[in-house]
């Protein structure tokens, strides 16, 4: 079963704004997705439709073969969860305790297996020492450290993030890309949406490109190299892939392209 299957998905906003336009797309169980494109190609439309913000006006989506619609919007968002961009449009309540509690919470659950989530994601996001702290009294990658926890304390199948590094520093970039991997590790369906070629063309195992509300192209991480086509989805290549050009050699991150440079040097 697929995770995410849209078929010919379609959204005019009230000001006559065509933002998807016969969209047909897969995502399968275990796999990391990234989904590309300029700003104004339709790419936060498109998710806001994973869980419901938005429901198809054509077209259909479905998550775990559960279609998108009103009645099953509670099970859709405890399969699915959205990162946004922003981490204060997700964080609202007085502690990060009572923060990553509340989805849970809504859940019915009784109040032990409330506290057992919430202490289990806060240990496996490294973020203990802030349990009893007020979200806004936070750094940003603290804060979208938390807004993760709160979507993994609902346990879902599918993680969602919207620009998740964007504003972060290295080393909170850093530190977020080993939770979003051990997340994947787990067996957890990631899709990343970014501008960041160079994070896409190391880490993805399908990309889908997008232009205009429609999907230019979607297939492997080689498709990044093809400049004609980045051209025309007005995206760079990646730098690893400008680098080696006409090389015949593919790195598709720094580790390799290191292995690939000193094994040059032995040979020469």
């Amino acid at each position: 079963m697929k995770a995410v299957e849209i078929r010919g998905l379609s959204y005019t906003y009230p000001d006559g704004t065509a933002a998807l336009k016969d969209i047909n797309m897969d995502i399968l169980p275990h796999k990391r997705t990234v989904i590309l494109g300029a700003n104004g190609s339709g790419k936060t439309t498109l998710i806001y439709h994973l869980n419901g913000i938005f429901l198809p006006q054509e077209g259909r989506v479905s998550i775990g073969g559960l279609p998108v619609e009103k009645k099953n919007l509670e099970e859709i968002r405890r399969r699915l969860g959205l990162l946004f961009d922003n981490p204060d449009n997700q964080l609202f309540s007085t502690t990060v305790y009572n923060d990553i509690a509340f989805g849970p919470r809504n859940l019915k659950l009784k109040e032990e297996e409330v506290e057992a989530r919430v202490l289990r994601v806060l240990k496996n996001i490294g973020i203990k020492d802030l349990k009893d702290r007020p979200p806004y009294n936070l750094s940003l990658g603290q804060k979208k450290k938390v807004a993760i926890a709160g979507l993994l304390a609902m346990e879902p199948e599918i993680l969602v993030c919207d620009e998740p590094f964007s504003g972060l520093d290295p080393r909170s970039g850093g530190q977020l890309m080993e939770i979003i991997n051990n997340l994947n590790s787990r067996g957890t369906t990631l899709v990343i949406i970014t501008h960041d070629v160079n994070m896409a063309y190391a880490w993805a195992e399908q990309v889908i490109i997008m232009k205009e509300g429609k999907i230019l192209v979607e297939g492997d991480s080689s498709l990044l190299r093809d400049e004609d086509l980045m051209k025309e989805a007005s995206l760079e290549t990646p730098l690893l892939a400008d680098v080696f050009q006409g090389t015949g050699l593919y790195p598709r991150t720094a580790r390799e392209a290191s292995r690939l440079i000193q094994m040059g040097i032995k040979e020469a």
